[in-house]
This record gives structure tokens, C-alpha cells and sequence, in this order.
């Protein structure tokens, strides 16, 4: 950081950005308060005496501010919100002194920088997020559904519900006064719209796992058991650069690995951390599962579809990393593990395996 002359510390919200910055060769502390004009920002930061350097934490406004101060001149930082250091006694939090705080860390060079995407990757994330919610918005419309008729006394035990079957079930109890009948159809007609909008969400993505620059990770992501074109991309945009990590790393990123408190001789381990990318962590633990299963590639269509679009060296790989996790998942089984604690196990190394094949070349 000796290069830099001026340190800049942003707090940035949605209609106002406060910022304040230090010269180091006089000592001076200069505030400014904004509104929401990012243009207005990148002017105030290159008046300063440079090289400037400007730091702001990751949020939901997003990187616009980083690309301009790049564009003109300035070097910038994003801050991961999670790894900023605060006194334990500083009970006083206001957007100047935020600012400050993040002038202060930038100067000291404190500051956990955050991988920001490319517009390109931040706009395939954007589609990837957008059917991850419409998949929650589905969970809770069809809980909605249920829970009305339950409340009415109807209850489906015939099989799976959500199937077709369920779905004559649903039919046949659109039953009773004007008031349930209009409830029932808003509840259904909810479901069924959020349903067609996470299909229409998944073809998407397919399509673009098939013919994008992801694609090549997404085919050797592929070959392992549990990731399918919708999960290879997801991962795939949600990382962006596995380069920055290793296979034992990883998992510590996406909150895979247990919570510790140790002190002096005693050493006590807690549940995951989870911290990290929610939404990379939940894939991989949905796709551990189905290395539950035995692993037999030659029954498995699908798997070999996905095989003849990887290298040889991935479909290699691919292959010991499912005999490996599914032997893995025997050896938790032997061990009378808790099936959903050992699944996690398993998604941890999991999340090991897909870095080495998304570093691959090809």
C-alpha cells in the first residue's frame, strides 16, 4: 500500500454514499457526503492527491461504483462485509464513521478483498439466483395449497404428491362455499404460475450451459454423479475463479467445514459454518446424495451422455471421484453416522473433487 498516497473509505447505500479519505504525506482527513451519483463519487476520488486507492463493502448495490472508479484511474477494493475488523467495544455505528472505519482498513491493508465478477458472469448469476428464488416462491406456494386444504380436513396420502396423480387429487376437493373455492383457485393458480416461470428459468439455463463460455467447466463438472447441467452452471457462475482456491480451501469458502472453539488444551468442534455462498453450499449437498447409491456408471445413461461431452482427462477424474465419494459414504454408513451429517462429509470433498475438475484445461 506504500504507493498509494490517498486512502478512500465509501459507505455506500441506496440513495446516499458517504465517503471519506486520508492523504498520508500531510495527515489531512478530508468527508464528503453524496447522493446516490456514482459519477459525482469517481470526481470527488480523482481530485484527490493520487495514486488513489477506494475500498466499499459488497451489497445489494452491486459493482457498478468498482467498474467506474477502475474506468477512470482509480484503484479499488471490494470489502467482504463478513471479514471486516471492529472493536468489540464500538457501540456507535454511523455511515461517517463506516467510512472512516474503511478508509482506516484500506490504509492498513486489513481489507478481505471479494472476487468480482464480470458483467457477463454477474448477469448469468443474476439468472441462476432468479430461478434459485422462484424455487422458493414455489416451496411456499405449494405449502400454501396444502395448508388450506388441511385446514379444511383433506389430506393426500396416496403416494408422492406434486405428481400428476396429486394433481387430480388437488382437483377433486375444489369443494364447498363461493370463499374456498376462490382460495383454492388463487392458492393453485399460484402454484401453477410459479411453476411454468421456474421452467421457463431452467431451460434457460440449460441453454446457455450448453452454448457459453461456462460450458466447457459445466461438461467436466458433469462427470460427477449429483451435478447436471442446471447445478455444473450454477456452480460455475456462483465461483467464478476456482483458481483462488485449493482442494482442501474450498470447502472452508462455501461453510462446509465444522465451527471451532478452541482454548489452551481444550478443543471443542460445532456444526458447519455456513458461511460463504448459501446457494453453492445447498447444490453440493443436494448432489452428495446421490452418491448414497452404488456407483455403477454403465447403468447410468445419463452420466454417460454427460461423459461424452467432457475430455478424457475429466471423465478419468470424474470416475474416481464417484467410486471415492460413494465409498466414502459407505464408510460413514459402517460408522452408524447420522445419514444427514455424513451427507455433509460427503459435500465437503465433493466440493474438493468439483474444484479439481473446474481447474482443469479443455
Amino acid at each position: 500500500m506504500t504507493q498509494y498516497r490517498s486512502f478512500v473509505g465509501l459507505d455506500v447505500h441506496a440513495r446516499t454514499i458517504v465517503g471519506s479519505a486520508l492523504d498520508v504525506d500531510t495527515g489531512e482527513v478530508t468527508r464528503h457526503r453524496f447522493g446516490y451519483d456514482l459519477a459525482e463519487v469517481v470526481v470527488w476520488t480523482r481530485l484527490l492527491p493520487g495514486p488513489q486507492i477506494a475500498t466499499y463493502e459488497a451489497g445489494p448495490t452491486g459493482f457498478g461504483l468498482y467498474r467506474l472508479l477502475l474506468a477512470a484511474g482509480t484503484e479499488c477494493v471490494v470489502a467482504a462485509p463478513s471479514k471486516l475488523q471492529r472493536p468489540s467495544g464500538d457501540r456507535v455505528k454511523t455511515d461517517a464513521r463506516d467510512a472512516f472505519h474503511l478508509m482506516r482498513l484500506i490504509h492498513l491493508d486489513e481489507i478481505t478483498a471479494v472476487k468480482v465478477p464480470s458483467v457477463e458472469e454477474e448477469t448469468a448469476r443474476d439468472l441462476v439466483r432468479s430461478r434459485e428464488d422462484t424455487r422458493q416462491d414455489l416451496m411456499s406456494a405449494r405449502h400454501r395449497l396444502s395448508k388450506l386444504l388441511l385446514r379444511h380436513g383433506f389430506v393426500y396420502d396416496d403416494g408422492a404428491a406434486w405428481t400428476q396423480k396429486h394433481d387430480l387429487w388437488l382437483s377433486s376437493h375444489r369443494t364447498g362455499d363461493l370463499a374456498f373455492t376462490t382460495a383454492f383457485d388463487a392458492n393453485y393458480e399460484a402454484v401453477i404460475q410459479t411453476l411454468d416461470r421456474r421452467d421457463r428459468l431452467g431451460e434457460a439455463i440449460t441453454a446457455m450451459a450448453a452454448d457459453s463460455p461456462f460450458t466447457p467447466m459445466v461438461n467436466r463438472l458433469g462427470c460427477l454423479r449429483g451435478i447436471s447441467a442446471l447445478t455444473g452452471f450454477a456452480l460455475a457462475v456462483e465461483i467464478t475463479d476456482w483458481q483462488r482456491f485449493t482442494g482442501n480451501t474450498i470447502g472452508a469458502f462455501l461453510g462446509l467445514v465444522p465451527s471451532e472453539y478452541s482454548s489452551g488444551q481444550s478443543r471443542q468442534l460445532g456444526g458447519i459454518t455456513k458461511t460463504g455462498n448459501s446457494h453453492a453450499r445447498r447444490l453440493l449437498v443436494e448432489a452428495a446424495w446421490q452418491h448414497r447409491r452404488d456407483y455403477l456408471p454403465s447403468a447410468r445413461s445419463v452420466l454417460q451422455a454427460w461423459w461424452e461431452e467432457a475430455p478424457a482427462p475429466a471423465r478419468l477424474r470424474g470416475q474416481a471421484g464417484n467410486e471415492r465419494l460413494h465409498h466414502q459414504w459407505v464408510s460413514f454408513t459402517a460408522r452408524t453416522k447420522w445419514p444427514a451429517i455424513a451427507n455433509v462429509g460427503v459435500a465437503r470433498e465433493l466440493a474438493g473433487w468439483c474444484w479439481s475438475l473446474a481447474v482443469m484445461d479443455g
